[in-house]
């Protein structure tokens, strides 16, 4: 048990550019895991944590990576996640199964949007968090501001565990308000932690930061509390208990600061994760006991007791897939079987590997609290293994629905069998990437979290896959709709020889109100016979096969009423196939006469963002002929409510960050279908006749 309470969780997350990656590449060379430091941004090969070419050439971090280091008797299992929005779901599979996480924030930035998405997901999944306020190296560098905007803008109880000694161009190093010792940086690579007495110039703001610190701290430890009003000092291990306590319970942030690029404040970082962050023993974690009603059971951080863990990420490689699992309960042994809750079969594991970057170790088993990988086990993101008697399931991982989307059309015949193998494999291993067949245009369709996202995987399928793909935007459904009543009154003869075809329709084509439940009515006023009972369906059938394919444009008809009020038949001539092409030319010839117009999907829209960019926001909604509905504030963010043709939101994902800073979000769903302008009809139908002559 003394080994799982020496295990570490921990993830690093924050809004991109805030130094996650650099940071991780620091952790790994001061805890001996790698000899020599590179740089994200580097002609040498690239940070080990972004071990993808794609990640090395763009500078970012696409895809989460873990690896293990050793701290000062801490078994640290470490996750870096990405930091565009777009790869959000490496960040929430990855804080689903972790025990705590670093919140890396920029001293020039401060809280920025990603950190606002980061922090709820933190908050989904009650992970506890350190927050480390980087690049004090910068100038403009302002940790006070940080900490009150993780106070106003996240809600969080930011209590300061250092200050910094100098800004910007002077930061020298931190000051260590538990011990109160100043902390500097020596050697090439900043590897010898000196510890000293604090400078006289910095004792008084030491002096008060600390006052402050225990105040914050009394508040959650009667212990600290009592030594205060009796005022005796508090001892160092006290505050350091109550720091801890404090932190798993969510009540506090501990706040670091230092500069990971310049090798300052990285190792008292480590100690803070050691001394502050929970081990799965300090966590509660429940699951879903399938033989008892679906009740939460809680787990036990046991190797003795039957396996519980829990599948949080998969990558198809050449030699496989390889499985991502966090152990709740049990050991996990090479050799053994398992069952898979989801799928209820039973799968022997083969192969356990500790992870390193891309870099793998064989491994015999794996207990509670470890994140290892799986080779060649069928499985899929979510699923929860178990051991033998149980039948329980693990809290699924959220997904956010895709924002935007586009076609991709291959080559050749050999370009459409690579794409749809990545096709296959990106969608197993994301589940925000979706694919699907655009049943009128005949296109294929991706959708994803934004613009960044779909061009990662279109670059991979174009190089790790050889499958080249011409990118487009998809098509908008268009509908076309009669806007007057129009009458009918056809008659189907055809005489060849033998049996001939007769069919007479009359009746009226009538538009249905926008707001109509259904795109189609069909009534009969059919009396005496006038038509056979058993030939009225084959003309519905007729209308509705009319509808399909519209005269104006080829696109779908909706919104009307067809009446059949009269008509005649032969003995011997008529026919449920003459009826069915009656009512279909009949059905076309009144619609060319109801001055049909085009329709197009018209999205609801809402948006939430800060008050500042209302006012630019609005103004490029009513550029895309968007209608606002209605706007409110909430705190500090509006809420903007509009109807915005679909065709005007290509794209939109990518606008509305640069309106905003970043700092927006939207969801959009559809709403109905409206009517065209005539100028921008007549465009459409322009085009449409210009591809047709192309096609022909």
């Amino acid at each position: 048990m003394e080994s799982i309470r020496n295990i570490r969780n921990i993830g690093i997350s924050a809004h991109i550019d805030s130094g996650k990656t650099t940071l991780s590449e620091r952790i790994l060379f001061y805890a001996g895991r790698i000899h020599r430091m590179q740089e994200v941004h580097s002609d040498k090969g690239g940070a080990t944590m972004d071990y993808m070419e794609l990640e090395r050439e763009r500078g970012i971090t696409i895809t989460s990576a873990a690896t293990q280091v050793s701290w000062k008797g801490k078994c640290v299992n470490l996750i870096d996640t990405p930091g565009h929005v777009d790869f959000t779901v490496e960040v929430e599979r990855s804080l689903r199964v972790l025990d705590g996480a670093i919140m890396v924030l920029c001293a020039v930035g401060g809280v920025q949007s990603q950190s606002v998405t980061v922090d709820q997901q933190m908050k989904r999944y009650r992970v506890p968090r350190i927050a480390f306020i980087n690049k004090m190296d910068r100038v403009g560098a302002d940790p006070e501001r940080v900490c009150q905007e993780l106070a106003e803008k996240l809600g969080l109880n930011a209590v300061p565990v250092q200050i910094p000694m100098g800004l910007g161009e002077d930061f020298e190093g931190v000051i260590d308000l538990v011990t109160m010792e100043a902390i500097q940086f020596e050697g090439s690579d900043g590897e010898k932690v000196v510890r000293g007495p604090i400078p006289a110039r910095y004792v008084d703001a030491a002096a008060k930061a600390r006052e402050k610190m225990l105040d914050a701290l009394s508040m959650f430890s009667d212990t600290i509390l009592e030594r205060l009003l009796d005022d005796k000092p508090v001892e160092i291990d006290t505050i350091r208990q109550a720091i801890r306590e404090a932190t798993i319970n969510r009540d506090i942030v501990p706040v670091m600061v230092g500069s990971a690029f310049k090798n300052k404040g990285v190792q008292p970082l480590m100690d803070a994760v050691g001394e502050y962050l929970p081990s799965p023993m300090d966590r509660s974690c429940f699951a879903r006991n399938h033989d008892n009603e679906g009740s939460e059971t809680p787990l036990a951080s046991d190797p003795d007791a039957p396996l519980v863990a829990m599948v949080f990420k998969i990558t198809d490689e050449s030699f496989g897939q390889l499985s991502y699992v966090r152990v709740y309960q049990g050991r996990l042994i090479k050799g053994q079987q398992y069952r898979n809750a989801r799928t209820n079969r039973m799968q022997r594991i083969g192969r356990i590997v500790r992870m390193h970057a891309n870099d793998r170790e064989d491994i015999t088993d794996a207990g509670p609290g470890d994140i290892v990988a799986l080779l060649a086990v069928d499985c899929a993101s979510g699923d929860t293994i178990c051991g033998q008697g149980l039948n329980y399931s693990l809290e699924s991982i959220f997904v956010a629905d895709p924002v935007i989307s586009l076609s991709i059309t291959p080559a050749s015949s050999a370009d459409q069998e690579r794409m749809a193998k990545a096709l296959s494999r990106f969608m197993k291993e994301d589940p925000t990437f979706r694919v699907h067949t655009d049943p009128e245009t005949g296109q294929t369709i991706i959708a994803g979290m934004g613009e960044l996202h779909l061009d990662v995987y279109v670059e991979r399928m174009r190089r790790e896959f050889k499958a080249q793909v011409t990118v487009g935007v998809p098509n908008v459904s268009y509908r076309e709709a009669p806007t007057v009543e129009a009458s009918f009154n056809y008659r189907h003869k055809k005489q060849t020889g033998g049996s001939g075809q007769f069919a007479h329709v009359v009746g009226r084509l009538i538009p249905l109100p926008t707001d109509a439940d259904a795109a189609y009515e069909f009534e009969d006023q059919i009396t005496c016979g006038r038509i056979p009972s058993e030939y009225i369906p084959a003309v519905n059938k007729g209308f509705q096969a009319a509808m399909k394919r519209g005269p104006l444009a080829g696109y779908e008809i909706v919104g009307c009423k067809a009446v059949l009020e009269d008509g005649s038949y032969h003995e011997v001539d008529s026919s449920e196939m003459a009826f069915r092409i009656a009512g279909r030319d009949a059905f076309l010839e009144a619609f060319r006469r109801s001055k049909p117009c085009l329709l197009e999907p018209v999205m609801k829209v809402e948006i939430e963002t800060p008050g500042e960019f209302q006012g630019a926001i609005v103004g490029d909604l009513n550029s895309r002929r968007g209608i606002i509905v209605g706007t409110e504030m909430r705190s500090a963010y509006a809420v903007i409510r509009a109807e915005v043709p679909l065709a005007s939101m290509f794209g939109y994902a990518t606008v509305i960050r640069g309106l905003s800073k970043g700092m927006a979000t939207f969801s959009m769903e559809m709403l109905r279908y409206a009517r065209i302008p005539v100028k921008i009809a007549e465009q459409i139908l322009l085009q449409r006749r210009e591809k047709s002559r192309s096609i022909a």
